[in-house]
């Protein structure tokens, strides 16, 4: 076995964008990895010194579509251009917008998924930013997205997941078993 010093390798990271208004009412978006949930109906996100972070403290209101394979380009573009210098990055990425039924904050039609956020808590903030806690006040999921059971089928979204190590995304691939099932038979 070989040994690593600590890295920011926590497996697997999300490809998370995160959308908000700019004072103007233009729709912005960042790519995020560092999230995850915090509590049954709560995420967190590490938020660095960015134009979304000044966006959510003037509105606490924001969405988290999740990154797809057919999303990817764009969904990098939006991490590795900064909102503070290119101000309508988001007509780059060819992805609509509309106003979130929930949340004052854009809602990105190409995501199969996206969960409508309001800052509930921000954590050690500091120049280089904050760590939130947001309630998740609503889910919306594409019709062709669901399943037959009506709730949405992560199999069908080609979800992608970052990968820190080598800086890659990576496909997440087909269900291989049942949560709070298979382990039964190990009783």
């Amino acid at each position: 076995m070989k040994n690593f010093k600590p890295k920011a390798w926590m497996l697997p990271q999300p490809v998370l964008i995160i959308g908000t208004y700019d004072a103007d009412g233009t729709p912005n978006a960042m790519n995020a990895a560092w999230a995850g949930q915090w509590d049954m109906n709560e995420i967190m996100i590490s938020m660095g010194s960015h134009c979304t972070t000044e966006n959510l403290n003037r509105c606490p209101d924001f969405t988290v579509a999740f990154a797809t394979v057919d999303t990817m380009v764009a969904a990098d573009y939006v991490g590795v251009v900064s909102g503070k210098k290119q101000h309508d990055k988001i007509e780059k990425t060819g992805w609509t917008s509309e106003k979130a039924g929930n949340v004052d904050a854009p809602l990105f039609r190409n995501f199969p998924m996206t969960m409508e956020c309001r800052i509930k808590e921000k954590l050690y903030e500091s120049e280089t930013g904050y760590y939130i806690i947001a309630d998740i006040l609503n889910i919306v999921c594409a019709d062709e997205f669901l399943a037959e059971d009506g709730k949405p089928d992560v199999e069908k979204m080609n979800l992608i997941t970052f990968d820190p190590i080598h800086n890659g995304y990576i496909a997440l691939g087909a269900r291989v078993g049942h949560a709070f099932h298979d382990g039964e038979t190990l009783k």
